[in-house]
């Protein structure tokens, strides 16, 4: 491929999976922000008022399979678990940032990080699938395959320039003295 064909797809592919990255980590703040929230709330009456909401705007049955596991999960969420979710939402939130700052600043680093991630979540997205597929499962599963065999190509095309460089240093002739 033509190296200026090349750095522009790089430039662009990075910075589009680097606002994706932004993207989520933004999420994950205001799921944190949205936890903090409810440190002094009976969580139970919180699930219910969430599940009237989710039936109000999407129909969702109040007696379905997501509700019985959102009334059982809120059953089970301590102020010290909650801390916890705050927690591990936050450092989600930082990774994410992190990932993003070296994605957009070109970074191999980052480019390593978000193939190794990303090749960690597909396992669970493939048995997520395989348990219960849906569209947005299916859409999520195939944005990260993209993004994993894009970042794949790009460390694998760095890897043959290399290579050729040194083919080339190798091959080169001593200037005579």
């Amino acid at each position: 491929m033509n190296n200026q064909k090349n750095l522009i797809a790089k430039h662009f592919g990075l910075r589009g999976i680097a606002l994706l990255e932004a993207g989520k980590g933004l999420i994950a703040i205001i799921v944190a922000v949205w936890l903090v929230s409810l440190l002094h709330k009976d969580i139970q009456d919180v699930a219910e008022h969430l599940l009237r909401i989710l039936h109000k705007i999407f129909r969702l049955n109040p007696d379905g399979h997501l509700a019985r596991e959102l009334i059982r999960g809120a059953r089970h969420v301590t102020p010290g678990n909650l801390h916890l979710w705050i927690g591990g939402t936050l450092l989600y939130s930082i990774v994410r940032f992190v990932e993003a700052t070296g994605l957009w600043l070109e970074k191999q680093w980052a480019e390593w990080f978000a193939l190794i991630s990303g090749c960690l979540y597909l396992p669970i997205e493939i048995y997520e699938l395989a348990h219960r597929a849906t569209p947005i499962k299916w859409a999520i599963f195939a944005t990260n395959v993209l993004i994993v065999a894009y970042l794949a190509w790009l460390l694998w095309d760095l890897h043959l320039q290399r290579k050729l460089r040194k083919t080339v240093t190798v091959a080169k002739p001593e200037p005579a003295t």
